[in-house]
């Protein structure tokens, strides 16, 4: 039984190593706006490479995502309460869990704002959507996401950053594949909410945490919880 296992999951990690994604379009009540519209671009712009080291300065916004593509971002206002989201260039078939965070910047200009120091916090989160003995199922193989972005968020400017992490490779360290971008957001009408728990990325992930070195095939684990804060229900 445990060579089968682990024979699948070497089947797994080798029938999925090209099918990587990028999030390239952002969602707000039903627009999807145009391709990398209002998203800080990584480096090379191209590239579907995901990052795996959780300590890296490119676990914040992916490769390159950080201040100096702020400037020619453009900025999308939302209104708080809208549904936001994410598309993605192709389906995304990996294993995992899916996250978005914001973070608010301090300067009220989120074009100068490099998110570093704890001021991000979790909206949203999607986990494992059953786990039984034949394994963990995921909402995977769709191209859009969305979710509340709370009534109670405070007006301002903001990253949003959305994340998928793929636990295929993940039983070994640095196995597991983050799949990230960050969107440049206005939150319009927003409340008095007092968003938290505030995190640091990096720093809220752990190459090591339970969530994120994982063996998700073998054996099949009894729960599982995305890494990072817990969600902000506004």
């Amino acid at each position: 039984m445990q060579l089968l296992s682990t024979l699948a999951v070497v089947l797994a990690a080798a029938t999925q190593a090209t099918a990587h994604y990028r999030f390239t379009n952002v969602i707000v009540n039903g627009k999807v706006y145009g391709e990398l519209e209002a998203i800080r671009k990584w480096t090379p712009v191209y590239s579907n490479s995901p990052v795996t080291n959780v300590q890296s300065n490119d676990i914040r916004c992916n490769t390159g995502g950080a201040l100096s593509q702020g400037p020619s971002t453009s900025v999308i206002d939302v209104p708080a309460g809208a549904t936001i989201g994410f598309k993605s260039d192709q389906a995304v078939t990996h294993p995992g869990p899916f996250m978005a965070y914001l973070a608010k910047a301090p300067n009220g200009d989120v074009k100068t704002f490099e998110g570093d120091g704890n001021v991000w916090f979790k909206i949203w989160q999607k986990g494992a959507t059953s786990i039984s003995a034949s394994g963990v199922t995921w909402d995977v193989s769709s191209t859009q996401w969305t979710f509340k972005l709370p009534a109670s968020t405070p007006s301002g400017q903001y990253l949003l950053r959305m994340e998928h992490i793929g636990l295929h490779g993940a039983s070994g360290a640095g196995g597991a594949q983050f799949y990230i971008s960050c969107a440049q957001i206005n939150v319009t009408g927003g409340g008095n909410g007092n968003p938290g728990p505030l995190v640091a990325l990096p720093g809220a992930y752990r190459p090591n945490d339970p969530a994120i070195q994982i063996n998700i095939y073998y054996p099949v684990p009894a729960s599982y919880t995305p890494p990072g804060p817990a969600v902000w229900q506004g």
